[in-house]
């Protein structure tokens, strides 16, 4: 199935889908609240206003015209890191490589650009994820106890070093 996947930059006619894609997957795997959905349409406005395309970029995999996930690599706050986000594979598209691809796409692009390493946020609940990223040499940084989007969650921070 990876084969047919084709994974290109990210899109202004990518946002809406992205953000309803973020919004109703974890509501409905994660109990997350209506929140959720805003914030993640904010971090898109702000990458397509003001993202900086010699080191930043986002990516969507699409399959005859169905989008099914998405990464991105942006500026961190610390100086030439960078930071993951908006990490998503589609439920039908988990299990056949499409995770790791992207992940791939990320690691050699921050790596490319001369990024010292890259950080990301997600929580503890995502079993698979922070599996994929430990295989793939992050490190669990911390880890806290959060109230976020109407839930009870452990946030988690990981990072790479290149």
């Amino acid at each position: 199935m990876l084969g047919s996947i084709a994974v290109r930059p990210f899109e202004e006619i990518d946002l809406d889908w992205l953000v309803e894609a973020h919004a109703t997957l974890y509501a409905r795997d994660e109990g997350f609240d209506d929140s959720f959905g805003p914030l993640v349409e904010t971090i898109l406005k702000r990458f397509l206003l003001d993202h900086d395309p010699t080191r930043e970029q986002g990516w969507v995999a699409d399959r005859d015209g169905h989008r099914l996930g998405s990464i991105f690599c942006v500026q961190g706050p610390q100086t030439n890191w960078a930071k993951l986000r908006l990490f998503l594979v589609m439920p039908q598209a988990r299990g056949f490589g499409l995770g790791q691809h992207l992940l791939d796409t990320c690691l050699g692009y921050a790596r490319g650009v001369g990024y010292d390493g890259l950080t990301l946020w997600t929580h503890k609940s995502h079993v698979a994820a922070c599996a994929l990223y430990e295989k793939n040499g992050f490190a669990l940084e911390a880890e806290k106890p959060a109230q976020s989007f109407g839930c009870d969650l452990i946030e988690q921070t990981y990072k790479i070093v290149f």
